[in-house]
């Protein structure tokens, strides 16, 4: 079955950080947006991210200044316009005799950073001896260690909801967002960008009239774009980057670590997450199947044996691992060199040897979204030959920043969420906690909490499909509620999320039971020591 579309002044391709950012500028700025992903949002490259908003401290060793003045200063932004879901914090570099990045380095780079931010609102680093960071974290090895550095950066738990606020903020203004949506051509008169024709999770397709098409697919550009009437050369050459999560170990640290490892002199972080830790990342070419790509035996061990090396108590084994995520950085194609050695610099390529009109987004940081938007939008405006008006995302809040402590005292007062609970729902939902409270008040059977989890009221699954796009239990669990990154991965609640869901989709048995084998497998699939 074919479908028509009213026109857009623009398709996005790819419903991750950068796409999302795009659609929301662009929609405030007056433009008729529709953005589609073949599967749900955030379902790819940035969700694998190390959950930093940061200024790319390892940039400088590669002198990328300009990147890290511009991750310093989006980092100020987004703890502004979205200050519910990032938040600070402190990173220790423990600098050990023997060490590529010496004292006199990392002082130099640490100077640097503070000069490159020099109106930021954390605080500035300082240097601690060898008994001052012993002190503070007393199961750091000790086995040359000659002191340590310590500032501050950021952090987003849930990069997850960063990209969806995004979204429902792009909705806000206007734009049209399609998940489980896949484009399958690009289609041009005159050279020039004229349509899109995509299939839904049903299988049926879809054509869009669009004027311009921005392609924001992550490590799928190359593939994005062998849809348009012309091949086009290669431009992503991705690096995957792998990440274990583990409970808290003996020793482990208070602070976030920031540390070189010994094998290869790679930089990784040891980051308390989620009321757990977060270990990676690794960095490695890639050039197999993009959708399905798993932490390798050799990254989990890499991550292992490094972690093991620097908190000698911890001991950590392959049983330890709660689970793992990786994926695929779709940085510029470069045939040769090291690969902490391709920039990280996003790259706003007009394709116009390819179609008028068509773009593609190279790179890019979850921390320069915003940024990386904005200057999109700003070429758009000469292709499609309009003035806008100027970018506002800087100031505006993202939905959720809005009326938290009017949430929380709502949440408290409500006499059925848990002060946890309140607590929990303000970290994920920010401000528009409170809608999740007024539904379970205009719906008595939604505000029980689910079994075994006193800090979940059934509302929230309820809430998550009518506002937040979620049409499959993995999206409900691992990209909504996230309960999914718990140590358990939530699965204690998957049967009473399951039914909740079934009721409000009016799933068949059959689609249940479907759904149910899909949700299960998803998350055996992040188990290290799980069968293939």
């Amino acid at each position: 079955m074919t479908g028509e579309s009213p026109r857009y002044d623009l398709a996005i391709i790819g419903a991750g950080i950068n796409g999302a950012g795009i659609a929301r500028d662009a929609a405030l700025r007056g433009l008729k947006v529709i953005i589609l992903d073949k599967n749900d949002m955030c379902s790819g490259t940035s969700a694998i991210s190390s959950r930093l908003i940061h200024g790319g401290l390892r940039y400088l060793e590669y002198a990328e200044i300009p990147l890290v003045y511009e991750s310093l200063h989006e980092r100020r932004s987004l703890r502004e316009i979205a200050a519910h879901l990032v938040k600070p914090v402190r990173i220790s570099i423990p600098i050990f005799a023997g060490a590529r990045r010496g004292p006199l380095l990392i002082r130099l780079g640490m100077i640097a950073y503070d000069l490159l931010s020099f109106n930021k609102r954390l605080p500035r680093h300082d240097m601690l001896d060898r008994d001052q960071i012993t002190e503070e974290e007393p199961g750091l090895r000790q086995d040359g260690l000659r002191g340590a550095a310590r500032y501050y950066d950021a952090q987003v738990t849930f990069a997850e909801r960063l990209v969806l606020e995004n979204l429902l903020a792009a909705r806000a203004a206007g734009a049209e967002v399609k998940t489980y949506c896949e484009v399958h051509k690009i289609r041009t008169c005159d050279g020039a960008v004229e349509s899109i024709r995509c299939s839904d999770s049903s299988g049926n397709d879809i054509d869009f009239k669009v004027a311009t098409v921005v392609n924001a697919s992550g490590p799928w550009v190359d593939a994005v774009l062998k849809t348009a009437p012309n091949t086009p050369k290669r431009f992503v050459g991705g690096t995957k980057g792998s990440h274990i999560i583990v409970s808290s170990f003996n020793g482990a640290p208070r602070d976030a670590f920031y540390v070189e490892a010994a094998s290869d002199g790679r930089p990784f972080f040891i980051i308390p997450w989620n009321g757990q830790y977060l270990i990676g990342t690794t960095d490695i070419r890639y050039d197999g199947n993009l959708d399905e790509i798993r932490a390798s035996d050799a990254e989990v061990d890499y991550l292992v044996s490094e972690t093991n090396r620097v908190f000698p108590d911890a001991k950590l084994s392959i049983g330890d691992i709660n689970y793992a995520y990786a994926g695929v950085r779709p940085l510029p194609y470069r045939e040769k060199g090291p690969e902490s050695a391709i920039t990280r610099r996003h790259i706003i390529k007009v394709n116009r040897k390819i179609a008028k009109g068509l773009i593609s987004i190279i790179g890019g940081k979850l921390t320069t979204y915003r940024n990386l938007a904005e200057q999109t939008v700003d070429k758009l405006q000469k292709v499609l030959h309009r003035k806008l008006p100027e970018c506002r995302t800087r100031e505006i809040l993202l939905p959720g920043a809005w009326g938290i402590e009017r949430a929380r005292e709502k949440l408290l007062e409500s006499g059925f969420v848990t002060e946890p609970g309140a607590n929990r729902l303000l970290s994920i939902y920010g401000g528009r906690a409170a809608d999740i409270v007024e539904l379970a008040l205009s719906e008595v059977a939604l505000r029980k909490s689910l079994a075994g989890r006193d800090d979940i009221l059934a509302a929230e699954v309820a809430f998550v499909i009518r506002e937040e796009f979620a049409t499959t239990l993995a999206d409900i669990v691992f990209r909504r509620m996230m309960i999914g990154f718990d140590a358990d991965q939530g699965r204690p609640s998957y049967d009473a999320i399951a039914s909740l869901a079934a009721a409000e989709f009016e799933w068949s048995i059959d689609e249940l039971a479907e759904q149910q084998k899909a949700l299960s497998g998803y998350a055996d699939s992040l188990r290290v020591n799980s069968d293939d």
